[in-house]
Order: C-alpha cells, then structure tokens, then sequence
C-alpha cells in the first residue's frame, strides 16, 4: 500500500503538471487566435476604407456643392526599400521636398501595404472632390467583419485629424473605457487616419479554438473520474481485505477454541479413570459433544458462505412440505441444553413450496439460532406459515432502528455493549438473504429493543 500511495502521488504531480502545461498552451493559442483576429479586424477596416472611396463617386455623383476642389501643391510617393516603407513627398514642380521612412514590423503583409498604396492614390484624388460619409464607412467595416465572420457587439468608425481631434463620428464612444481600437492612415500628408473601436472579439476567438478547447476538458474531466474511480476502487479493496484478515483472525481463533476444548475432554477420558466416575465421564462427553457441534456450526457457516460467493452455484429446487421442515429443525434446536427454549410452529393445512430443501434448512436454522443467541434465559420462538409467507418471531433483546437496515450486509454485526457473551461474524443473516433472493424470495425485519423480533419471508407470487 505504501508503494501504491508513492505511485499515486507521482501520478497525481505528473497530471497536474501535464494540466498546467496544456493551459499554458491554450492560452498561448488563444493569444495568438486574439493577434490574428485584431488583424483580421485591420484588414477588415483597410478594405472598408478602399471600398468607401472607390465607390464615393459612383454613389454620389455629383460633388457636395460646398466643396470645393483645393488643388494641394504637394503630393506623395511610395517605396518599399528593404524593410522600410520609403515616403516622399513633392511639391507641384516634382522636386521632393521631404523623404519620410517609415519602419515596416517583421511579418509585414506587403499586400496590405499594397491595398494601402491604392487607398492613398484614391483618397487624393476622390476627398478633394467628394466629402467622407462616415454612416458609410460604419456600415462597410461592420459588412467586412461579418464577411469574416467576427461578431462584436459594438463597432464603429471616427475620422481622425494629425493632432487626435475628430473629424467625424461619435465621439461617445472615446468614453467606453472596454472597447479595444485599431487605426489606418488614409493621408499621409495629413496625418488624417480612420480609428475603428470594437468590443472584444472573444466569442470569435473561443468559437476558433472551441474544437481542442472542448476535446482538452473533456480529457481531462475523463482523465479525473478515471483516477477517483480508481482511487474510491482501491479504497474499497483495501477495506475488503482488511475485513477479510479481520474475519479468518478471528475465524482462526474461534475453531481453535472448540477443538483445543475437544481435544482436553477426550484426553481426560483417555487417560483417566473414568469408567468409575459416570458423572464425570458425562461431563466430559458433553463438553466435547457441544465444542463439535459448535466446530460444525463455524464451518458450516463458512462453507455455506464460500458456496454464495460462486456466481455459478445452482440450486436444487423441489417441491417441500413447509410444516414438516419446520418441525424437524424446531425439535433439533429444542434439544439445546444451554437455554429454556420453547418453539412453537403455527400453520395452515397444507403449505407447499418449491425451493433447495438443503440452503431452506440454513435459512431457518439461521433465523433460530439467532434468536436464540440474542435472548434471555427463556426463549420463546412463534414460526408461522403461510401459503405467501413465513413469519420467525422471538422475544429476544431486539434491534436497534439504526442497525436494522445493515443487518443483512456482509460482516455486519448489531453492537450490543450489553452481550459481550454472543460471539458472531456477520455473515449468517447475509446468507440469508443472498440464497432467498437466488430463490426469488425476500426477507424484512420488524423490531423494537427489549421487544424481540419479526423476521418475515415472502415467497415468490408462484409459489403455492
């Protein structure tokens, strides 16, 4: 056991580490989920902001009439050199009058920079001519999202100068401190850019991962109810075995009591001279006569436990007269010297039944015994008989309500700190019950402490 509980331990460290080693992966992946959802949200908004400008002059043909076109002296080019995005700027002679370099981040898409390109060339051509629709640009960023399948519960599109300040859309929503944004310069000479805020995608993101996400709780849910089956399993054997080294201890004891008393009383009428002494030769026949007969009580009842145990016993039914039975097995336990006994056997006519004649008789001698053995010195025993039952009534010291529902398991014994003379085992009323059930019987039990007791048996609606 003690191994056991070693390699348990070792186990249980391994699992737990095994677990926190896939959390810490899951949150990996999940940051990275949540990386490549925010840019599938920039990419979303870059391609709002292409289709909002290329199609301004199809959907507004003829110019805001309070726009004016303002010719701008400068204009813009790009390049890309290396890993820089080279910006140069010209006045309205060609010559350049400023170079910006801009520093693109590893892993830079470079057909997004090119989607950019064309949304700059757009913009100075169509904003000079045709003025921002913000409502539009709203309603094209939430259309690419859901293209993409992203569904947040708030988006929305604010138009930004070079110095922060809004140019269009709802400024309330700055206020909403959970709201994640992403942002797209459209005009570099500006520095005017679109500034998209968004609620957390985290429906998106757990939907992506929800495949593995499920598969590894499940896992591990499986894995847990795994280990605590084992572990409740184990318990329960381990209990099992101490029971068992418990009973054959005292088992051992008990038939080495009768056969040691035995074994003295026939020495002594081995090798005294009892032949003249017929007193004390009686004695000592019956001293070895009730030890035999009590060895014989001890391995019948562990053979007749040994025989339930075997899942392939069979019975052997035949039809029995009930009332004869009965009267055979009372006259033998009238016959016990140890106490007053009285055995009284109420029945109608005829009570036939089918049943093994052999496992019956233990049942009720079972049932005799201990009423005998849980009474005073005057034993009154009532058996009677019917066509559906048999009932086993005693005038012994009862049960207590709280053990009358344990009375039939296996080992169990009613603590009686009074009888400290009435040895058991806990397994006769156990076979009882486990050979009426085989029998499609069933036993109850009625009883009050100081009281006796009613032990009822129920034949099976056939029986006849």
């Amino acid at each position: 056991m003690k191994n056991f509980r070693i390699k348990s331990s070792i186990l249980i460290i391994a699992l737990v580490g095994l677990l926190g080693y896939n959390i810490l992966c899951l949150t990996t992946l999940y940051r990275k989920v949540e990386t490549q959802t925010k840019e599938l949200i920039a990419q979303s908004l870059r391609d709002a902001d292409l289709d909002e400008v290329l199609n301004r002059y199809k959907r507004y043909p003829a110019p805001d009439s309070a726009v004016t076109y303002k010719g701008k002296s400068l204009s813009q080019s790009r390049s890309i050199e290396g890993d820089t995005l080279m910006v140069y700027v010209t006045d309205g002679s060609g010559d350049v009058v400023e170079v910006r370099k801009e520093p693109l981040d590893p892993g830079t898409n470079y057909s997004d920079i090119m989607v950019s390109e064309i949304g700059y060339g757009a913009h100075q051509t169509v904003d000079p001519i045709f003025s921002l629709r913000i409502a539009d640009m709203d309603s094209l960023f939430r259309l690419s999202l859901a293209r993409k399948g992203i569904d947040t519960h708030i988006a929305t599109v604010l138009s930004v100068d070079g110095q922060g300040c809004v140019k269009a859309g709802n400024i309330g929503v700055r206020q909403i401190e959970s709201l994640d944004s992403v942002s797209v310069c459209y005009n570099m000479l500006t520095g005017d850019r679109y500034v998209a805020y968004y609620s957390s995608p985290h429906r998106y993101v757990f939907r992506q991962m929800s495949g593995i996400v499920i598969s590894t709780v499940a896992l591990i849910i499986l894995i847990a109810i795994s280990f605590i089956y084992l572990l409740r399993t184990v318990s329960r054997l381990r209990t099992i075995e101490e029971m068992k080294d418990d009973f054959v201890g005292n088992m051992t004891h008990e038939l080495k009591t009768p056969i040691s008393i035995a074994y003295s009383a026939n020495d002594a009428l081995l090798n005294y001279d009892t032949a003249n002494d017929p007193e004390k030769k009686e004695a000592y026949l019956s001293i070895a006569m009730k030890q035999l007969k009590r060895l014989g009580e001890l391995v019948e009842n562990i053979l007749a436990m040994s025989m339930e145990r075997r899942k392939t016993m069979t019975l052997k039914p035949e039809r029995i007269e009930l009332p004869a039975v009965a009267d055979e097995i009372a006259a033998a336990q009238r016959m016990r010297g140890d106490k007053e006994i009285s055995i009284e056997i109420q029945s109608e006519e005829e009570v036939v039944v089918t049943a093994d004649k052999s496992h019956l008789s233990n049942v009720l001698n079972n049932l005799i015994d201990n009423a005998i053995k849980y009474s005073g010195e005057s034993v009154a025993i009532k058996i009677r008989l019917s066509a559906d039952e048999m009932e086993v009534t005693d005038n012994g010291i009862g049960i207590p309500a709280k053990s009358q529902p344990y009375i039939f398991d296996k080992f169990y014994r009613v603590p009686h700190g009074n009888r400290q003379d009435v040895r058991g085992y806990g397994i006769g009323l156990y076979y009882v019950k486990q050979i009426l059930e085989k029998m499609g019987w069933s036993i109850s039990v009625r009883s009050q402490e100081g009281h006796g007791s009613v032990f009822t048996i129920k034949f099976s609606s056939h029986e006849s």
